[in-house]
């Protein structure tokens, strides 16, 4: 793929570049935008484009650039998840019947971009109802791996994903319940963080035609994509706070200062594997690399505590709380298949197909409990940490 020096550049330097005056935000977008006009045919990683509108947003930031404006995101260009409301523009989720909604108003996280000066060049594509690990709709199609087009970004955040791999603009706006951040990053080399439960405003990454109300969905978040790890922190700060209409006030609240400055003044549990899910070598191989340069740098690096909480029956949990999730929204005959295949279920039975059935059927009383243990299991595992 063609390039210029700045299609792959991270949006930290893009923002030092930008201050320097080496780059106006206007081409930064005109950047992005050429690469989407040559490329997405194949990769079709950006099923909305909003192009005019980014490039008014590009100008805008140019000229508060001349007056000194220091905004965090100020002239760069960025792709949100089709899932966000973006008034004006289509908002499926990959649904066909929701093929023509398009909401009144922008979620609470693609307001915070814009009023960071952040340049919204489009949305990108999602499997159908974001429950897949691959990103095709019947709406918008089939969106392909930039660095292999026979495979997939992944889902359900694949298009931000690929966007962000083809030079589509430094950051990206995804989601995650069950890895839709974290995968499709995994799969095209760039990065992604799934934020701690409620630190990110989910208004307006709702399922159409629902109206964009604030909503806790158990373990279902927004949070950041980028292409450098440091972006990563630069969104989320964005993003973050609590929302004026849940908390009751007219104002946002900061994230609090990180605990330390310096490497060597952390500490570190390292957990490389699941009991119920072994990772790969490669992949502990390479965790294993990185506690060996933490180490090196300073940083008290552990590999077990016994005030760890049960892995295996974590990870249980975890299944069945994620398909009570997604089960509500099972057609009845769906649901109905799923409670005979439950019934049939011994206690004895601990796999995680048998796990996924029991989340789906499973009562109001059992999904109490459900939400209860998480909280002991982060508090043994904060109280770990802090024993290291």
């Amino acid at each position: 793929m063609a390039k210029s020096q700045w299609s792959f550049m991270t949006a930290v330097d893009l923002s030092a570049a930008l201050a320097a005056k080496k780059v106006s935000a206007v081409e930064l977008a005109q950047d992005a935008i050429g690469r989407i006009e040559r490329h997405d045919k194949k990769i079709n990683a950006v099923c909305v484009r909003d192009f005019e509108r980014g490039l008014a947003a590009a100008r805008a930031a140019d000229a508060a650039l001349a007056r000194g404006d220091n905004k965090p995101l100020l002239g760069i260009p960025l792709t949100a998840k089709e899932s966000y409301n973006i008034a004006g523009l289509p908002t499926t989720w990959g649904i066909p019947q929701q093929k023509d909604f398009v909401p009144g108003e922008d979620a609470l996280s693609i307001t915070r971009v814009k009023q960071a000066g952040g340049v919204i060049l489009g949305k990108t594509n999602v499997p159908l109802g974001l429950g897949d690990w691959q990103s095709y709709n019947e709406i918008y199609g089939v969106t392909n791996n930039p660095y292999d087009l026979g495979r997939t970004p992944g889902g359900s955040s694949g298009g931000s994903a690929a966007a962000l791999a083809a030079g589509y603009g430094a950051l990206s706006l995804g989601s995650d319940i069950g890895g839709s951040l974290r995968g499709p990053a995994f799969h095209c080399g760039v990065y992604a963080h799934k934020p701690t439960f409620n630190l990110v405003p989910v208004r307006g990454h709702t399922p159409p035609p629902f109206p964009p109300l604030p909503i806790d969905r158990d373990m279902a978040v927004v949070g950041p994509m980028a292409r450098g790890a440091a972006d990563l922190s630069l969104l989320l700060d964005v993003m973050a706070g609590p929302d004026p209409l849940e908390a009751g006030v007219a104002y946002r609240l900061s994230l609090p200062p990180p605990r330390h400055s310096e490497l060597k003044s952390f500490r570190v549990l390292v957990i490389d594997t699941d009991p119920v899910m072994p990772t790969d070598q490669a992949v502990r191989g390479t965790i294993g690399k990185l506690a060996a340069n933490l180490a090196k740098a300073g940083v008290k690096v552990e590999r077990n505590s016994p005030l760890w909480p049960d892995f295996a029956d974590s990870t249980r949990l975890y299944m069945r709380m994620l398909m009570a999730f997604l089960g509500a929204f099972f057609p009845p005959e769906a649901y109905a298949g799923a409670l005979g295949a439950a019934a049939t279920l011994p206690p004895s039975e601990k796999s995680l197909g048998a796990e996924r059935l029991r989340g789906m059927v499973q009562t109001h009383r059992d999904l109490a409990d459900g939400r209860r243990r998480p909280r002991a299991a982060a508090g043994a595992m904060a109280q770990a940490v802090r024993k290291l």
